[in-house]
Parts: structure tokens; sequence; C-alpha cells
């Protein structure tokens, strides 16, 4: 009975230290969030002539099913993953994808109208951009790889005008994950050059 009064003792008085903050308990470091940066028009070095009144919607975005979470997935050198505990991306990667790539194309289409999926179907909608990234890889120590198909639909017609398979490195620097952040801005505007270009290329749709 002795023994059983000592360890409610004991118990209680654990307790009335936790409350005035005199035994400390380990707190988990806070989680650090990340967010890419698109351009604005006034810094895009390449600009392409389309249409003007021409819409455009990206989307939708296919991310590979080992980067489609929110911790950011880097590549060991055995080629094992990575999956970062406390940096994360601010937002969902596939629409981090689709408002760098527009606000991209934006910025290089500046005479067209972009808008993100899912949109409002009722907008006259001139070409569609779907885009499935097949490679996303970073190596902290070294570079960023990534590998898209895309393709630029006739959004009237419904029929496939280009279909194209592109990919990029861009060196992480730093090597750290502010690095991988800014190097995806950097890639995007990269595939966005591509697909804007391919973009100005062709006559708007009709409809006919």
């Amino acid at each position: 009975m002795k023994m059983m009064k000592f360890s409610y003792s004991a118990i209680a008085a654990l307790f009335i230290l936790l409350l005035n903050g005199c035994v400390s308990v380990a707190s988990s470091p806070a989680s650090r969030f990340y967010m890419p940066i698109s351009i604005s028009k006034g810094e895009a070095k390449d600009k392409f002539e389309i249409p003007a009144g021409t819409i455009i919607v990206v989307g939708p975005i296919g991310i590979p099913d080992y980067q489609d979470r929110p911790q950011i997935v880097t590549t060991n050198k055995d080629s094992t993953l990575n999956f970062a505990q406390f940096d994360r991306w601010a937002e969902p990667l596939d629409s981090i994808f689709m408002r760098l790539l527009s606000d991209d194309m934006t910025a290089m289409l500046p005479s067209a109208a972009f808008h993100t999926f899912p949109c409002n179907f009722a907008i006259p909608l001139d070409y569609q951009v779907i885009v499935d990234i097949v490679q996303l890889d970073n190596q902290l120590d070294k570079q960023m790889a990534l590998t898209a198909q895309w393709s630029i639909i006739d959004a009237k017609n419904r029929k496939m005008l280009v279909t194209k398979r592109s990919q990029f490195t861009q060196p992480i620097e730093p090597h750290n994950y502010s690095g991988v952040s800014m190097a995806l801005s950097k890639v995007s505007i990269s595939l966005s050059r591509e697909i804007a270009q391919s973009l100005s290329t062709l006559p708007k749709a009709t409809g006919k």
C-alpha cells in the first residue's frame, strides 16, 4: 500500500512540474515550406507572337507517384529516395507546375489569355496544354533532371496538334532544399519556353 501511495505521489509531482515548465519536453523542428517563383512579363527574355485574344488552358498536370506528396523528394547516390521530413512544398506539386507554366507562358505570350485546369469550359477555349511529368529527380549535390511529355490540343475540335517529350537538367545551387525550389523554377521556364514556341507556330483554332 505504501508503494502505491508513493507511485501516486510521484506521478502527481511530475504532472505539477510539467505544468510549471520545470521539465522540458523535446519538440520537433518546425517544418519549412517552399514555393517556386514564376517569372514576370518584364523578366521574360523570350517572347512569342500569337493572335491577340487566344485563350489557352493549362492542365491537367501528371506527377510521378513517388513525387506526389508534400515532402520534397531527393535521390541519393545509390538511387534510393529520401523524403524530407521537415522540408515540404507549400502546395501540391501538380498545382505548383500548373501555376508556374501558366504564369511563365503568360509572360512569354503576352497576347494570349491563360487559364488553369479545371476551368469553365463555357469559355471559348482555343488550346489546351496537357503535361505529364515522367521523371523528376533531385540530387542535392548535383542537379535536377526533368522529363516531360506534353501535348497541345485544339480545344474546339478536340484534335491533337502537337505532342512532344522534353528533357532538362538544372544545377541545384545552393545544394539544399532552397536550391531545389529555385531549380524547379528554372526548369519550368525552360519547359514553358518550348511549349510557348510551339503555340506561336500554330494557327488559331477556328472551330471549322
